[in-house]
């Protein structure tokens, strides 16, 4: 898919401010049971055709308005993941102009983590 580049534009300045952490990061973090949350940041019907294990969904249309309900605890380690890799940037952006200390953005998203045959969850019910 080719991005316009006011959507680059804007998703290249959040990169500036946020934390990048690769597909490794978070499965070792998954393995070892590393207290963090992990969030799939994608529309609800990506969401359900397949997420990373352990992730819960926040779409990147409702994230900051239910944010503080889940994640009261501003310190909180919070990943964002997408498909690609931009929109959870941006997330993960306003997140922290909201208050958060702690957030990061998987770098290439769902996409990647496919690509490395990393493990997956299809049926949204087995969490």
């Amino acid at each position: 898919m080719k991005h316009s580049q006011r959507f680059l534009a804007l998703v290249n300045e959040a990169k500036k401010k946020v934390r990048d952490i690769d597909t490794s990061e978070v499965l070792k973090n998954i393995q070892k049971k590393v207290n963090f949350f992990l969030v799939d940041v994608r529309e609800e019907s990506e969401w359900a055709r397949g997420h990373l294990p352990h992730a819960i969904h926040m779409s990147k249309g409702v994230i900051e308005r239910d944010v503080e309900s889940k994640f009261p605890n501003l310190d909180q380690e919070i990943v964002l993941y997408c498909g690609g890799g931009y929109p959870s940037v941006l997330a993960a952006d306003n997140l922290q102009k909201m208050g958060y200390t702690n957030v990061s953005s998987m770098s290439g998203g769902f996409r990647v983590w496919l690509e490395e045959g990393r493990p997956i969850v299809e049926d949204s019910k087995k969490d």
